[in-house]
């Protein structure tokens, strides 16, 4: 049985995962690297990163015997996507209130 893509959000639902994205905003990061900063099993570490990696968040690459997580712009695509929807929404509605009031104000000068 195959299960559903998690969407972004679900991504970063979680803590551990929001948190090492953090981590790797300032540096890549071996996965053992990464999960000497969690009290969690390796292999519990590991499903984490592979959530991040199948959702694009990073990519994961071997040098030498080690496996470099590196964050990459794909996973907060869809972030940034809704996220610009309602900060559209909010303008627009933001610049119907400032022409209603400034009609208001010009209104109320007239009388």
């Amino acid at each position: 049985m195959r299960t559903q893509p998690l969407d972004a959000f679900q991504v970063i639902a979680d803590p551990s995962r929001r948190q090492m994205l953090m981590m790797l905003s300032k540096n890549s990061m071996t996965i053992n690297s990464l999960a000497e900063n969690f009290d969690m099993s390796r292999p519990a570490v590991s499903k984490h990163i592979k959530i991040l990696y199948n959702a694009g968040f990073i990519s994961i690459t071997g040098i030498g015997r080690e496996r470099h997580c590196l964050l990459k712009k794909e996973g907060f695509n869809e972030l940034q996507e809704w996220i610009n929807f309602f900060d559209k929404f909010w303008t627009n509605k933001l610049s119907k209130l400032q022409t209603i009031l400034n009609d208001k104000q010009k209104f109320s000068q007239n009388d």
